[in-house]
């Protein structure tokens, strides 16, 4: 495992040379990041590794673009780059196969679903609210993560998928509508199941 600066400074070096060691070492350092960022666009694990692996070879080929001068902690601007390759090749792998799925785009009227106030959330893990965004459709899920999650606009999640504004609108409604009831659910059977001491 990567230490600190200098390990790091070396490490890229060795990747930039197309040093197998260093590529390999690199890889084990951020295999279980790019998991978890993978993991939030895709339920199939065989996915998620298809599509962090194609992440990898992009870092690999586009690391003389990274420049670590410019930063004091390497690993986490390092991160931070790899972050924004692996949410375009979701992006990507979502657009490539959008056409597959069927009936996840929806019209405009859904986008004014109302909003309805959650309850027991705070007895709920991160494990299992990540489980629960998992749940949503790859439509749902996509626009849910890019807004929530990545921060990005509507405009930018209709660009980024080829997708219109309203659409983009229409299924963050309605990812946060079944996210409600998946979560509802989940605290329901968790008040059933764990009575209040």
């Amino acid at each position: 495992m990567i230490a600190g600066n200098t390990q790091i400074h070396a490490l890229i070096a060795g990747c930039r040379a197309n040093d197998r060691a260093s590529q390999k070492e690199l890889y084990n350092t951020l295999k279980d990041y790019a998991v978890k960022i993978c993991y939030r666009y895709q339920n199939n694990l065989e996915q998620v590794e298809e599509i962090m692996n194609e992440g990898f070879i992009k870092l690999f080929k586009n690391i003389h673009q990274f420049e670590e001068s410019r930063h004091a902690d390497v690993l986490a601007s390092l991160k931070g780059w790899f972050k924004r390759i692996l949410v375009n090749t979701c992006i990507d792998h979502y657009r490539k196969n959008a056409s597959y799925i069927n009936g996840q785009m929806l019209s405009e009227d859904a986008e004014n679903i109302a909003d309805k106030q959650e309850t027991g959330i705070d007895v709920l893990s991160y494990k299992e609210i990540i489980e629960a965004i998992r749940q949503l459709s790859p439509a749902y899920r996509t626009v849910f993560n890019l807004f929530v999650i990545e921060g990005l606009t509507h405009e930018e999640i209709a660009q980024h998928l080829n997708i219109s504004v309203g659409s983009s609108k229409s299924n963050l409604s309605k990812a946060r509508e079944n996210l409600r009831k998946i979560l509802t659910k989940k605290t329901d059977h968790k008040a059933y199941v764990e009575p209040i001491r």
